[in-house]
């Protein structure tokens, strides 16, 4: 399979009950949620929905399960481990880059999970569906199976959905090249997963227990099924997503294959 050769990061995330914009409503159609639906519609000839781009010029043949754009890996064995706190208590969340993957319709995806605990007792665990284009470097999210747990047992899977399935469609995770201002529709799953992002600058500078870090990509994100909501990630060339709501990155290692294998910040 061909590879993109670029520099790593993660993934949404990709994502989760961690602290972030709500973006489910789990078996509630609402008012808003369907006004949401109906923008979508409506802006979906020019490939845009009220300023967010929802249509993507790519070719199935072109998106691929390997690869990275500056800020997110699909390179199998990468992994970030990010902490932070949530009512008083320790936050923990795992990306990883699975040696797996999963066909969605004609483009076969990545798999990455993500782990998320609070004090050591799990909350949530996700298997997100990813593809990289071998033409534009960006990355996108193609779905995701979700596992809530409640009392250290499986206790709901909200927030699942699959491109191809009940008019959901692949959304963008980051694009290869971004510019500020550039805005976008990260999932598209109406009255399940509407995450859309906002490029707001490519030159921050965040420091982590993982290290300091220049030139940061900012994004906003906010979704229609929220309006009120919105949130900031963080992500490092090189490196991928610094910061999730309120959980830092604490370490990043990346896989063998690329000459990594070791965990590491960046002054």
């Amino acid at each position: 399979m061909e590879r993109l050769e670029t520099s790593f990061i993660h993934i949404p995330a990709a994502v989760r009950q961690r602290p972030r914009a709500p973006r489910r409503v789990d078996g509630r159609i609402t008012l808003m949620s369907l006004c949401a639906a109906m923008a979508l519609a409506a802006g979906s000839g020019a490939g845009t929905a009220g300023g967010w781009q929802e249509k993507f010029d790519e070719e199935d043949r072109d998106l691929v399960s390997t690869g990275a754009n500056p800020y997110f890996s699909l390179e199998p064995g990468d992994t970030l481990e990010l902490e932070g706190k949530e009512k008083g208590k320790t936050l923990r969340l795992t990306v990883r880059v699975l040696n797996e993957t999963k066909p969605v319709g004609a483009v076969q995806t990545r798999v990455v999970e993500e782990r998320e605990t609070l004090d050591g007792r799990p909350v949530e665990v996700s298997r997100n569906y990813f593809a990289i284009s071998k033409k534009t470097g960006s990355v996108y999210y193609f779905g995701e199976d979700v596992d809530e747990y409640k009392g250290g047992k499986v206790s709901g899977h909200g927030g699942s959905w699959l491109a191809g399935k009940n008019g959901a469609r692949y959304g963008m995770m980051v694009s290869g090249k971004p510019t500020v201002t550039q805005r976008y529709y990260q999932e598209l799953a109406p009255r399940v997963a509407m995450d859309r992002a906002e490029v707001i600058s490519i030159t921050e500078t965040l420091e982590t227990p993982a290290g300091k870090f220049q030139n940061v990509l900012k994004t906003e994100e906010t979704t229609p099924l929220e309006r009120d909501e919105k949130e900031f990630k963080y992500y490092a060339a090189g490196v991928g997503l610094l910061k999730d709501g309120s959980a830092l990155l604490v370490r990043h290692t990346k896989s063998p294959a690329e000459g990594g294998g070791g965990a590491g910040g960046r002054d």
